[in-house]
């Protein structure tokens, strides 16, 4: 009887452990142009609460709002558009009183300086030109935007090659597989071989804040609201400036 008893408080102690570790973890999703800043604000945060651990998935912003929707385990959602936030607001899936804007970003093309481009309309003269998938990638978006507003989707038919997001789009000017890519400016200041040829003139597309939430789920995980708030912090913030993002 003894035994059986000891074997029972060891099993609920066990379980219990189980349950306080899951109870610290914050799932994160966001966009994929992120990556880097969303890891140094989750390190630094981990090192005050060093009992929380991050589950972190990176992507294209309309892909992971898509992956939510279809009920992938998401705690916090971080995108590059504002737009696929309230996308899944108005689906009753992230939390109303844990929404706000996370940063600003703007959009610039990068490549090899020896190119010669160094405005919207050098494009025409270009081979291939590389922007994220405007259906997914908010870099994309904008710059189809820009594109169309500078009167040069016609020219540039048949030369535009849309990738999955902003890093793939950020690769291809790395190795020179594009003489172009439009990119965010918080990944060209990452660029290793590729140079900021430009910056898209801003009256040429349409600006929108990264933003964030708490998900329906995310809103039971204190740790997430948690996250939340501190990302909103001065301390958060010294760190998105850092990396070349603005804030308004």
């Amino acid at each position: 009887m003894t035994t059986c008893k000891t074997l029972m408080f060891s099993l609920l102690l066990t379980m219990t452990s189980i349950s306080t570790a899951f109870a610290d973890e914050v799932r994160i999703s966001a966009g994929a142009g992120m990556k880097d800043v969303v890891n140094e604000l989750a390190d630094n945060y981990t090192k005050k609460h060093p009992g929380t651990a991050f589950v972190r998935n990176w992507g294209p912003s309309g892909a992971l709002a898509a992956q939510i929707e279809n009920g992938a385990p998401t705690d916090l959602f971080i995108s590059a558009n504002e737009k696929w936030i309230y996308y899944l607001r108005d689906k009753n899936l992230l939390d109303n009183r844990r929404i706000a804007p996370f940063a600003w970003n703007s959009i610039v093309v990068i490549g090899n300086p020896a190119s010669g481009i160094s405005s919207m309309k050098d494009l025409a003269n270009a081979g291939k030109i590389a922007l994220g998938n405007p259906k997914s990638a908010p870099a994309g978006e904008m710059a189809l935007e820009a594109i169309r507003k500078s009167g040069l989707e016609r020219q540039l038919e048949g030369r535009l090659v849309l990738t999955k997001d902003v890093l793939e789009s950020l690769m291809y000017a790395e190795s020179g597989t594009v003489d172009a890519s439009f990119v965010h400016l918080t990944e060209a200041l990452t660029a290793r071989s590729a140079k900021i040829l430009f910056r898209v003139p801003q009256n040429l597309y349409t600006r929108v804040p990264y933003t964030m939430g708490v998900t329906r789920k995310g809103s039971t995980n204190h740790e997430a609201s948690a996250f939340f708030d501190y990302l909103k912090s001065t301390e958060a913030k010294s760190v998105l400036r850092k990396w070349g993002y603005e804030l308004k």
